[in-house]
């Protein structure tokens, strides 16, 4: 039995890796699986991206349009703040 591993796009990294984690409504069962895959890969980011990303989720969980928004956004917030108060 024989696998291939997906390449990826000649796109610029943020733009594929969008694309990975959030797949299209006609995204089949092996690219919903491919993602979810995706999502569990461990990569190295500068801590300043993280705050940065903290803040800004913690501005939109103020501002954002909608409630879904403002509770997706502080969620987020959340749990990059822990995961940087882990990694210390």
């Amino acid at each position: 039995m024989s696998t291939t591993t997906p390449q990826p796009s000649p796109r610029t990294a943020l733009g594929r890796g969008v694309s990975t984690l959030i797949p299209g409504p006609a995204a089949s069962s092996g690219e919903q699986a491919a993602a979810a895959l995706a999502a569990l890969r461990t990569a190295t980011v500068h801590v300043g991206v993280l705050q940065a990303a903290a803040v800004l989720l913690g501005e939109l969980a103020r501002t954002g349009e909608d409630e879904t928004t403002r509770e997706t956004a502080a969620t987020t917030a959340a749990l990059i703040e822990q995961a940087m108060r882990t990694a210390e």
